[in-house]
């Protein structure tokens, strides 16, 4: 399939001879699949992958298989996520070196936003926001699997959370643009590209930051990125932030044999991916700090808190589910029991003030009269204890049954009530064994529908 002329005209423009190169990669057939293992997970990389240079838990696969019919990834022991976009790991190693309130303003499916939860200092808290409905429950599936109880999912325009002035010390904004950098993996993206959607992305991009920047700290930290390769969508608007709110383009460290390029004018700092150079799809990517000016103090206007049910006698029981359960606060709503860490307590009834919260912390489970029922995603967070219950280890199989939501049948020496169901060691939900069977607690949202 051709590419649109205007995309061939321009691009060769500022690329000159490096184009050919460029337009050859977009047209091979295949494209490079990559994963970043999770590092609290026990998953060990095969031997026929290959590193990703700028990211310590990232990979490249020989080929792509099956990640529907695979346990480990729904246990969310890897991501399957673009390389370029690992970059991201650069920006926070070498700058963010104490806890932080981040924000991932733009989240959805939530690569970053799970790369984040694993790579901020230990006492931050990650916003990930999503401002289409149907995207942010995804969203909020993506991170729940990943298990970092460090994490708020939030549905909200980025004009609503522009009032939370001076929340936020970094916001990453990896922004909708007009795709050109997917032209090899999403051929749709080829029809649907036009110079009237160029200039509409970018106005969108401007807009997006405009109505966020208030809630960054002034010395704040904010990263632009993209995965396209026009001017209008990068360099021009990362310009537009340094005239309109004095911001200042901050350099990032990387080695020559990463082979990233550097901005179309070098004027300011700035990592471009090329699929002829690097190994991946299109990306761009600019770090920019606030100026560092007088902070304002803040006097929130609060809405009525919701009340919350007072704490029931069995919680000492479902404190002994937690490691370090003394770091986390514990809310009863509806019966349903939540965990968030004690230290973001305040922050927490903040963005519920003023955000539409989709999920916070962790959900523990439920309340079902002199019973405690725990939740079966509760099984794939970091902060769950598994020793608190009796854990039978499947074979791939029953895994797969487990995971379409079928019931299983349990060897005869499990115990009856609740049990942890695992593959290769690693939890994937709850069952309840009542003797004959085994009620399958595996969300139903999230069951595999296709057959084996």
């Amino acid at each position: 399939m051709a590419f649109p002329p205007d995309f061939s005209i321009r691009t060769k423009h500022w690329l000159g001879d490096a184009y050919v190169l460029l337009e050859k990669a977009l047209q091979e057939d295949e494209t490079p699949v990559s994963i970043r293992i999770h590092p609290a997970k026990k998953m060990t990389p095969e031997s026929n992958y290959e590193k990703i240079k700028w990211c310590d838990t990232g990979y490249y696969l020989p080929e792509r298989p099956s990640f529907t019919f695979d346990p480990l990834f729904h246990a969310g022991c890897y991501y399957v996520q673009e390389a370029s976009s690992m970059f991201l790991e650069q920006v926070v190693k070498q700058y963010i070196t104490t806890p932080v309130v981040c924000l991932d303003l733009c989240a959805a499916p939530g690569g970053k936003s799970t790369h984040l939860a694993s790579l901020l200092p230990e006492g931050s808290l990650l916003v990930s926001n999503e401002v289409i409905h149907g995207r942010a429950n995804i969203l909020k599936e993506n991170l729940i699997k990943w298990g970092m109880p460090n994490t708020v999912v939030t549905c909200n325009d980025p004009k609503e959370i522009g009032q939370l002035t001076h929340l936020f010390d970094m916001i990453v904004a990896d922004l909708p643009c007009s795709g050109e950098g997917m032209f090899r993996k999403d051929l749709d993206s080829r029809d649907e590209w036009s110079m009237a959607n160029v200039r509409l992305c970018a106005e969108r991009q401007r807009r997006i930051i405009h109505d966020s920047w208030n809630c960054l700290k002034p010395g704040g930290l904010l990263v632009y990125s993209t995965c396209t390769f026009n001017r209008e969508e990068n360099e021009e608007n990362i310009r537009y932030l340094v005239e309109q709110f004095e911001a200042e383009v901050l350099p990032v460290a990387v080695k020559d044999d990463w082979h990233i390029s550097s901005a179309i004018d070098e004027s300011f700092p700035m990592y471009r991916f090329y699929p002829h150079k690097t190994k991946g799809e299109g990306f761009c990517l600019a770090l920019l700090r606030k100026p560092d000016c007088k902070r304002q103090t803040i006097q929130y206007k609060t809405k009525n808190r919701q009340s919350t049910a007072p704490l029931p006698a069995q919680i000492k029981d479902w404190r002994s589910w937690l490691i370090d359960a003394d770091r986390f606060h514990f809310e009863v709503k509806q019966n349903i029991i939540q965990a968030i860490s004690s230290s973001y307590r305040d922050t927490c009834q903040l963005l519920s003030h003023y955000l539409r919260i989709v999920s916070a912390g962790v959900l523990i489970g439920e309340i079902k009269g002199n019973d405690l029922q725990p939740s079966s995603v509760f099984a794939l967070n970091t902060c769950f204890r598994s020793e608190a219950f009796p854990s039978v280890e499947l074979t791939f199989e029953d895994s797969i049954r487990y995971l379409q939501r079928e019931a299983l049948v349990l060897q005869k020496d499990i115990p009856i009530g609740f049990v942890v169901v695992k593959y290769k060691s690693t939890p994937l939900g709850f069952v309840k064994n009542i003797g004959n069977r085994a009620n399958n607690l595996f969300p139903q949202a999230w069951k595999i529908r296709k057959t084996l």
